[in-house]
Formats: structure tokens, sequence, C-alpha cells
């Protein structure tokens, strides 16, 4: 694409990285990336996405910011207590670039509606709160192929994965099916370090930049987790299961459930 004196000026540290220049730029700028959940993983990914000028950024969120998120989800300020998460957020991306297009989708995801809203794009970040949607989110991207980046944070802990259906692991290769209803405390019971929101957001955006640019190793077939207390990071590796009810050998899933909600169980 043509780049104004402006743009490349905007865009000159990436341009000067040997592994990005113009032509990783012009890669940037031609993807789609969608990401599901404005909170508080989804708006450190949003601004960094929107930053590095993602061409076109989808956000879904059917919540409104409440004064409880503000300690963590900083697209929202003081003000847009009582507004739409994803209006809120797309002000804020288009206000620190005017390059892209932002598209939300102020709706709650289900079993009825999420392939129809993510296979116009080309990777998703999995910035929810809960294990059903975080399950209804892995099957619908492998059923759709799309790659996307899972990630969950509770009190000093996080986790993050990338899954590239066909070619990685799924999240059921490891994890079969949501925890029972309250088998894992929410953030509202547990709370949750705002920061590391910011920490495990930021990687998520890092990976959807990486596979978009075609460039380092993604975190297919690893669980990287971290403990902010002590500042440890592990690497666990995974594997495809050939008994994955999803993407095994002989699937068994071919269709998407809706399973019961508890929110906050992992954001």
């Amino acid at each position: 694409m043509e780049y104004s004196a402006a743009q490349l000026e905007r865009y000159s540290r990436h341009i000067i990285l040997a592994e990005v220049g113009v032509e990783g730029q012009d890669k940037i700028a031609a993807a789609k990336v969608l990401i599901i959940g404005a909170g508080g993983l989804g708006s450190p990914a949003a601004l960094y996405l929107a930053a590095a000028g993602i061409g076109t950024i989808g956000i879904v969120d059917g919540d409104v910011v409440d004064l409880s998120n503000l300690q963590r989800q900083i697209a929202h300020h003081t003000r847009d207590v009582g507004r739409d998460k994803v209006l809120s957020a797309a002000e804020k991306m288009t206000a620190i670039n005017p390059d892209i297009r932002v598209r939300p989708h102020q709706m709650l995801l289900d079993a009825a509606n999420i392939r129809e809203v993510i296979r116009d794009y080309d990777f998703v970040i999995d910035g929810t709160d809960n294990f059903p949607t975080k399950f209804l989110v892995n099957d619908a991207c492998v059923l759709e192929d799309i790659p996307f980046s899972h990630g969950g944070i509770l009190r000093f802990d996080g986790q993050t994965m990338t899954v590239v259906p066909g070619k990685s692991s799924c999240y059921r290769c490891t994890f079969r099916q949501p925890p029972p209803p309250d088998a894992v405390p929410t953030c509202s019971q547990a709370g949750v370090l705002g920061a590391i929101a910011g920490m495990l957001g930021t990687i998520q955006a890092t990976e959807a930049l990486k596979y978009v640019t075609e460039i380092g190793q993604l975190l297919t077939d690893t669980l990287l987790s971290f403990d902010a207390l002590s500042m440890r990071f592990r690497r666990v590796p995974l594997r495809r299961q050939s008994s994955c009810p999803l993407c095994g050998t002989n699937p068994t899933i071919t269709e998407l459930v809706d399973y019961q909600q508890n929110a906050c169980a992992l954001k």
C-alpha cells in the first residue's frame, strides 16, 4: 500500500525491524482481527492492535462499563461507566489510530451466532471471562479453521496458548470440558490484580501480530503460565490428541452447544 509521510512516521519503529519492514506493515494493515471481550484482556489487546495498525479490528461484548471494571479494563475511563463497552473501546482505539477500522459487535456470543461473527476474521483473541464461552470460542474457531489466542487470569496468575486448527493442539486436547458451575471461583469472589490483565492481553496482541506478519514462533502446542507474585513463567508442552473429541481422529463434536455459565471465571 501507499504510505503517507505521517503513516511512515507512525509505523517507523515497525518498518525498521528487519523481521517486519514495509512488507510486514502491509500485512498488518490488511489483517482482520476479532477480539472477543472488551474487558481486562481485550482492552490492552485492542489498544496495542490499534496502535500497530491492524486494518480491521472487530470487538465483541454485550456488557456495559461498570465502576469495578476500571481497575483493570484500561480501554474504559470513569466517564464511560454505564456505556456499552464496545463503543467505549472503539472510541479509544480510533483515537490512538484513525487509520484503522473498528467493527463493534454489541452482543453476547452463543452457539447460534458465533460462527457467523468469527468467519470474517483472520485471527481471534479470546478475552472472555468464563469457561463455557472459552470452550465455545475454541470449538467455533476449530470448526471454522480460524487461529486464535486463548487467555485467562485470576488472582495473580495468567495462562495463554495459541491454537492453529489442523496444525496444533486445541483447548479441548488439554481441557476436555468446562468445569462444573461454581467449581472455580469468579474474580469477584477471588479477586484479580489489575496489572496482570495488561501482561496477558499484551502477550495475546503479540501473538496476533506474529501470526499476521508470519514472524517468530507462536505459542502453539504450549501453555504459557505465570505467577505474578514470584514473576515466574512456565512453558508446558502440549500435543495434539488423536482422542480429542473436537480435532481428533474421530471427532464427536460437530455442532456447537451452550454450557451453563458463571461470569468472570477466568478474566
